[in-house]
């Protein structure tokens, strides 16, 4: 029996996971969607927001996941365990296992190369099944982390969008987390037990990324409506949606 936290904070999320959906159209009737799995509390919290909604929507879109696992990268994934999650909302799972050699280019980092990889087995996995539409875990606070790193070190004020349709095949990348905030699914998380995915990369300390966390630690003690300031300015600008 959920206790009234785990109520309120699922219909937290169930409602701004829905707010995502209409907002930027992200699921429509027929649509066959493809959820990247890696098995950290992000993609579970998708799969259980996604699969929960997908379940009572009478047939009206379904849903697959994909697990890609990384020979360069030391992994402990209990594929079993994200099997029985999946089987929860009658999802089928897929695993995939890939890696990715070291690159010349120096702009090609191994985070780089191995994101490429990863998305390059997604893209893949998706066109050999017939779906449609790819769903990944990103939350909000991804995508202003995103902005803020394009504006500091590219200077462009972009993101990675909420629903981009690529240009090279008929697929749609969405992130229905977009409006749902970190705090909130690491509560989620913490309240579901989800089990974590031992991984270890050489490479987690080399990242702009946490420089710019403690940028964004910063800029909340400064205004605590912090994000809405951005998310508003990303929207307004149209680059929430290509």
């Amino acid at each position: 029996m959920k206790t009234d936290l785990e109520r309120v904070l699922h219909r937290r999320l169930q409602k701004r996971l829905g707010q995502a959906i209409k907002t930027f159209n992200l699921i429509e009737k027929g649509d066959r969607i493809l959820l990247g799995l890696s098995g950290g509390k992000d993609s579970l919290s998708l799969l259980d927001l996604l699969g929960e909604r997908m379940l009572h929507s009478n047939g009206y879109f379904c849903v697959e996941a994909v697990h890609v696992r990384m020979k360069n990268i030391h992994y402990e994934t209990d594929v079993q365990y994200l099997k029985d999650r999946c089987d929860k909302w009658r999802i089928p799972l897929h695993v995939i296992e890939t890696g990715y050699e070291e690159d010349r280019d120096k702009k090609r980092t191994p985070c780089f190369l191995c994101s490429w990889n990863r998305r390059k087995v997604l893209f893949s996995q998706a066109q050999a099944l017939h779906f449609n539409k790819i769903a990944l875990g990103h939350h909000q606070d991804d995508i202003l982390r995103t902005a803020l790193m394009n504006l500091t070190f590219n200077g462009t004020f972009s993101t990675m969008p909420v629903r981009i349709r690529m240009r090279k095949f008929d697929m749609t990348i969405i992130r229905p987390l977009a409006m749902i905030s970190e705090a909130d699914l690491k509560r989620w998380a913490a309240l579901n037990c989800y089990q974590p995915v031992v991984k270890i990369c050489p490479f987690d300390d080399v990242s702009n990324r946490t420089h710019i966390e403690r940028v964004v630690g910063e800029m909340e003690r400064l205004n605590d409506d912090y994000r809405y300031s951005l998310w508003h300015a990303l929207h307004k600008s149209g680059a929430l949606v290509e």
